[in-house]
């Protein structure tokens, strides 16, 4: 589904998020992304939908180079990409369900989704997401009166209702408690598995990645260094991504 050919992202500043990305995504993957700060993990992740644009190579989605499309199209793209941010990106002061209904934008007419007037169907949708993350009994309740739990499935459930065939999550456990993060993370991969949603996530933490992932991609320094099963990975597999030795606060993610 998703093909990076020589990929290469340079900023106005001179420095390179990526550096020459080669990688094929196949249709229903669980990928885990993983790196240190400033590996390029986030680059890699948001240029898919491009909210960052790569300035060399190719980006081919469903067969199409996605770096030549204009803004409708690209916009069109977009609608089949789910997006979960670290820091959930809700409008606090609007309801659960309000917020889990923008994902179906796409899908709706702009002056009723203005005034708030989502079908039937919509709204139906948007409160089968909110039981799938198990927190349909706060549909009416204020964004902000959530946990940051709550209000990351609240961001799972908006792009679940935007019926993506790809999922994108930048750091989405980076915010919550250890048990919290696997609570989101095992939501995340029951989503995939039932749904069969492509899905790629940027983790930092060593063990979260090895639970999850079916296979783990490695940054460093805007380049893939490992890409591979997660069958496959050891401590020695993490050493080299990271370019040193493991401590103790790479490890622990979540208990």
């Amino acid at each position: 589904m998703i093909e990076f050919k020589n990929v290469s992202l340079t900023y106005p500043n001179g420095h390179q998020g990526l550096k020459n990305v080669n990688l094929k995504i196949n249709d229903g993957e669980f990928i885990v992304v993983v790196g240190l700060s400033g590996a390029g993990k986030s680059t890699l992740i948001r240029s898919i939908n491009q909210l960052v644009k790569p300035t060399e190579g190719e980006l081919i989605i469903d067969g199409v180079d996605t770096l030549k499309l204009n803004d409708r199209k690209l916009k069109d793209t977009r609608k089949n990409i789910g997006m979960i941010f670290q820091s959930y990106n809700l409008v606090k002061r609007m309801s659960v369900l309000r917020n889990v209904l923008t994902g179906s934008l796409g899908r709706t007419n702009t002056l009723k989704s203005m005034l708030g007037l989502f079908s039937k169907e919509d709204i139906n949708l948007a409160m089968t997401s909110l039981a799938r993350v198990g927190i349909e009994d706060k549909a009416y309740r204020r964004a902000d009166q959530l946990s940051g739990g709550q209000q990351q499935r609240v961001s799972i459930a908006r792009a679940l209702t935007q019926q993506p065939k790809v999922i994108l999550a930048d750091e989405p456990v980076a915010s919550l408690d250890p048990p919290t993060s696997h609570v989101v993370m095992k939501d995340l991969k029951k989503i995939n598995k039932e749904d069969g949603i492509t899905t790629l996530i940027n983790l930092h933490f060593i063990d979260m990645a090895m639970e999850y992932a079916d296979r783990i991609i490695g940054m460093r320094e805007g380049e893939v260094v490992f890409d591979g099963p997660a069958s496959e990975v050891s401590e020695k597999t993490f050493e080299e991504i990271y370019g040193r030795p493991i401590k103790e606060d790479d490890i622990i993610g979540a208990e």
